[in-house]
């Protein structure tokens, strides 16, 4: 793909007038893979990495969106030769084409991307070569130039390198990471080698995965006449990398040596195409109309589909009633579709029929066990009629599968304070906004905790010693940068 990199391959073009097409190449890392860090440092640093990111980007917490983008990327892992090695995919909520890996895993694709796609070959393309780029440990570099600071700060000096962003906080830090960001992309000397590596390997992986992977020329193709259209617009240094013709015959010739598949669109990937686009329309009357006449005109890809943002636009109309009978057609006409039972069991559920969505979503549960979506459904519909307990069972089953959506603690800290415990709804919204990023509400909500009236000695002793490991984090991000000496 595309790639902005010192720790991310980044494609970018924002949106029309200002839209232009980006593509920098890799550091060349030599042999040193496997020497920078331990398994355990590197999923430190990813973590934090993901909290840098999460506080100074517009991570979407959709269920259903965010369950789409994981099962994408848990298909294209499988087929990479890394099963087994822990994998994070998230949206961004940003209409920029945009795509980039961090440390650990963590891979972010920015909505923009998923809008702008044709197929879903050419989306899985660019979450492809992002694989490629940790499988391959093309960002070793970067990670090496941060490991002499503390996880803190390391994680944030990462994630303004891989995203531009603000960095936030105190202003003479953040000046301080900035300064450190900009001194490592001057050193880093970036090569083509990588990028290539990366195309070469993810097309593999498309493959593996039974997508076309004469996709990811394609989108190249497509990447590079915007590049030209804009290339005036573009800064100095975005036009040294272009996306260039000998790069897109490089991937076509590789990607000619498998045989073309005429592959049918995903129906996930129309449904959150859709979501999106749906959102997008302000008004949700506008949204229905809109949709509506798509498909009067036959100007529609899958009919499903749009039926199905009819459904989401009639939702927020509070047109419950045409949404709840739109979406049982849906339902019934593809029965294993989580899209569809989660949305169809939130409109009932808005119409007084909670026990019905919840039996619903535990039939579907029994075959999707791990699903984001319907896990969250299930215990936002629990507690609204009352059953923490429920809601409590349901996600404490899920973290098994995953332990870092924010939206999970979130929820469980609603179903604690239901149920009366408070310490333990306030340990909770500690772990939110931990994840979130927020150090300082995440150490006040644990503070909290420890003065919850009866507290037990054992469960004191486990939030006295969290409440240390947090404040330790702090006074690492005030050193500076640097780690404190032993």
């Amino acid at each position: 793909m595309i790639s902005r990199l010192v720790l991310s391959a980044v494609l970018l073009i924002a949106q029309a007038p200002r839209a232009f097409a980006l593509d920098t190449e890799l550091p060349d890392l030599g042999n040193s893979a496997g020497s920078l860090m331990t398994p355990k440092s590197e999923r430190d640093l990813g973590k934090a990495f993901m909290r840098s990111v999460r506080r100074s980007q517009n991570v979407m917490e959709d269920p259903l969106l965010t369950d789409y983008i994981q099962r994408l990327g848990k298909r294209l892992v499988e087929s990479s030769g890394a099963r087994g090695t822990p994998f994070h995919f998230f949206l961004v909520d940003d209409p920029r084409i945009n795509a980039f890996a961090g440390p650990g895993g963590y891979i972010g694709i920015f909505t923009g991307l998923l809008t702008t796609t044709e197929t879903e070959s050419e989306l899985a393309a660019v979450v492809a070569h992002e694989i490629a780029h940790v499988t391959q440990q093309h960002l070793l570099r970067a990670w090496e130039s941060a490991s002499r600071m503390s996880i803190p700060n390391a994680a944030l000096l990462l994630a303004a390198i891989a995203l531009g962003a603000a960095v936030g906080g105190d202003a003479a830090a953040a000046a301080a990471i900035g300064g450190q960001a900009a001194l490592i992309q001057q050193q880093i000397n970036f090569t083509r080698a990588n990028e290539k590596e990366a195309d070469r390997v993810g097309i593999d992986i498309l493959n593996e995965a039974g997508f076309e992977p004469r996709a990811m020329p394609s989108f190249f193709a497509r990447m590079g006449k915007a590049t030209r259209v804009y290339d005036s617009k573009l800064p100095e240094f975005l036009r040294t990398h272009p996306v260039t013709t000998s790069r897109t015959a490089d991937a076509l010739g590789r990607a000619e040596q498998f045989p073309y598949r005429q592959n049918p669109q995903h129906l996930s990937y129309e449904l959150a195409r859709i979501n999106l686009l749906q959102r997008q329309i302000p008004r949700p009357e506008d949204a229905i109309d809109e949709l509506g006449g798509m498909l009067d005109d036959g100007r529609f890809r899958n009919e499903s589909a749009v039926r199905y943002g009819i459904a989401l636009a009639q939702i927020r109309a509070k047109r419950l009633g045409d949404a709840t009978g739109n979406l049982r057609q849906l339902q019934q006409a593809h029965p294993e579709v989580i899209e569809f039972i989660a949305t169809l069991s939130q409109a009932e559920a808005l119409q007084g029929n909670g026990d019905a969505a919840l039996r619903l979503l535990g039939r579907a549960l029994v075959d999707h066990p791990g699903s984001y979506a319907l896990n969250v459904t299930y215990a936002e519909i629990a507690l609204a009629l009352g059953a923490p307990g429920k809601a409590e069972e349901r996600l404490g089953r899920f973290l098994d599968y995953q332990d870092e959506e924010p939206v999970v603690y979130q929820l469980l800290a609603r179903a604690a304070g239901d149920r009366g415990e408070q310490a333990i709804g306030h340990q909770r919204l500690s772990d939110y906004y931990y994840l979130i990023g927020d150090l300082d509400a995440a150490v006040l909500q644990l503070e909290i905790a420890l003065k919850t009236q009866g507290l037990n000695f054992f469960d004191a002793s486990r939030l006295e010693a969290r409440l240390a490991q947090l404040k330790r984090e702090q006074d690492e991000s005030e050193t500076g940068g640097r780690k404190a000496k032993p």
